[in-house]
């Protein structure tokens, strides 16, 4: 049993970051390996509830008290096969979820200290990567054929799932590597690439097949991929960034913050490879933050993932704009009982290393500098309301001001998946939130067409990402009358969207 008496005795503590001055030189992740001794106690801080609120607040349904215990005593490769046995890339999800399990652990109530969760996920993911992560291909073939279009963390989750079954899987990738938004829209200092590339090896080895650098509905068509496989799974994502109407949009310098971090990433990339490439647009526009006075509009992750970009480009000094008031640091018990996911204000390591939050304001107008170019962001304060469903957003009179701004970054959110060939091709379209809706057994409008991730649920978490894969994969599995049942997390249509 768990030591009844560990969260007595520790306190929650987080592995010391780099330190700023360093890791703001370099790309390499922030955090560093924490010592084996620090985890033991975390994990001995896990009480084993006698019900686990954290199952509940893990859309994966990770055994979190199981893996806990057996760090506490020493047991890793067993703690290693009980976090595989719900998550297929806990590297991925142990650096990049905000951690709703740590939001819905019994700790935490009445502003108590949570169980590290996250952190010794990671350790554990990182301890099963230094022994070589183990290739498990199927005992025989099933004679079926399944196409996964996107290799992000839904794709690549399905693919590994349905490969294990014996199905043979080949995932197509518009992008030059693999790993969607993970390869090229999150930055190194939160996930370096080598954990991707980790698990496509292992992919290739258990005998998915993979496709990069190829559009699926362009350079291969919808009847071709339909010729060549029983199933097709779509996992494209919600790239599409919402956009604004704003005055003076059309300017130079002023684009959406997904370019920003994928000419960035490519940057990173070359560079590890010996090559030098600048940070540019597709149209060979430079997109680059040094020596510039940059300004963020929004205030999530893909915000802070560029706040930590431009501070690393050299910006001259950063403002990040969020429209609505600043969030408690504590959970507020009326607004946010637990175990529901709280509204607070979220620090991301970014801000640590410089720039300024300015909360409650709204941006009136980009101001041209004359050349066609911005030079400033006109701001005023607001107020923020819902009425009848509605966000209805006031002026404060008299509080408009300017900040310079040489680069402009929007991080308003996404609206869908992208309109692509590919959906026309299959007769399946967008729905109102630019998403792709599917029946309970995860099939889209066309027979065999399969739908997984953020494509099917909008911008989400990465961990939400890999349930969906999973749980796609076992109604695919069902699909091509597959022998034996594969594990599948909580059904995710059955679960409160609102909570995370």
């Amino acid at each position: 049993m768990p030591d009844p008496n560990g969260f007595l005795r520790y306190g929650r503590r987080l592995p010391a970051r780099r330190p700023v001055p360093v890791r703001i030189s370099d790309w390499r992740e922030v955090y560093p390996p924490a010592g084996a001794e620090l985890i033991r106690e975390q994990a001995t801080r896990c009480m084993d509830c006698g019900i686990p609120f954290c199952h509940d607040g893990c859309p994966l349904g990770n055994r979190i008290p199981d893996w806990n215990d057996l760090v506490r005593t020493g047991n890793w490769d067993a703690a290693v096969e009980s976090l595989h046995a719900t998550n297929n890339f806990p590297e991925f999800t142990g650096r990049l979820c905000p951690a709703p399990c740590e939001a819905a652990c019994v700790l935490g109530i009445a502003g108590g200290e949570p169980v590290t969760i996250k952190q010794v996920e990671v350790e554990i993911a990182d301890a099963a990567a230094a022994g070589g992560l183990t290739p498990r291909p199927a005992s025989a073939p099933s004679g079926r054929s399944v196409a996964v279009v996107g290799s992000g963390p839904a794709g690549l989750a399905a693919a590994q799932q349905l490969a294990r079954a014996g199905h043979a899987v080949t995932v197509y990738e518009r992008d030059d590597a693999l790993g969607g938004l993970m390869r090229y829209g999150i930055p190194d200092f939160k996930l370096e690439k080598r954990h991707i590339d980790a698990r496509v090896a292992q992919l290739r080895a258990e005998g998915v097949a993979f496709r990069a650098g190829v559009d699926v509905g362009v350079d291969v068509t919808a009847e071709q991929l339909r010729a060549e496989h029983d199933a097709v799974l779509l996992a494209c994502g919600a790239l599409q960034g919402r956009d604004t109407d704003t005055p003076g949009r059309q300017l130079r310098g002023v684009h959406q913050a997904m370019a920003h971090l994928v000419a960035a990433n490519r940057v990173v990339a070359a560079a590890g490879e010996g090559r030098p490439v600048p940070a540019t647009l597709a149209d060979g526009t430079p997109i680059d933050a040094a020596d510039k006075h940059v300004v963020i509009i929004g205030g999530g992750d893909t915000a802070a993932d560029c706040l930590g970009v431009a501070h690393r480009q050299g910006a001259a000094g950063v403002h990040q704009l969020d429209l609505y008031p600043q969030p408690p640091r504590a959970r507020d018990e009326g607004r946010d009982p637990w175990p529901t996911w709280p509204w607070i204000l979220r620090e991301y390591p970014a801000h640590e290393e410089g720039g300024e939050r300015v909360f409650a304001v709204a941006v009136q107008e980009f101001v041209d500098d004359g050349t066609g170019a911005v030079r400033a962001v006109r701001i005023a304060e607001v107020s923020v309301e819902k009425r009848d469903g509605r966000r209805i957003v006031t002026v404060v009179p008299g509080t408009e001001r300017e900040l310079p701004a040489d680069l402009v970054l929007l991080a308003i959110g996404f609206e869908g998946t992208e309109e692509q060939p590919l959906l026309a091709q299959l007769g399946v379209a967008r729905n109102a939130r630019g998403a792709v809706d599917s029946r309970a057994d995860w099939q889209t409008e066309a027979d065999g067409v399969f739908v997984a991730g953020d494509m099917h649920r909008g911008a989400s978490l990465i961990v939400w990402a890999i349930a969906e894969g999973r749980a796609a994969a076992a109604a695919i599995h069902t699909y091509l009358d597959g022998v034996g049942a594969l594990p599948a997390p909580v059904h995710p249509a059955s679960r409160p969207l609102a909570a995370h």
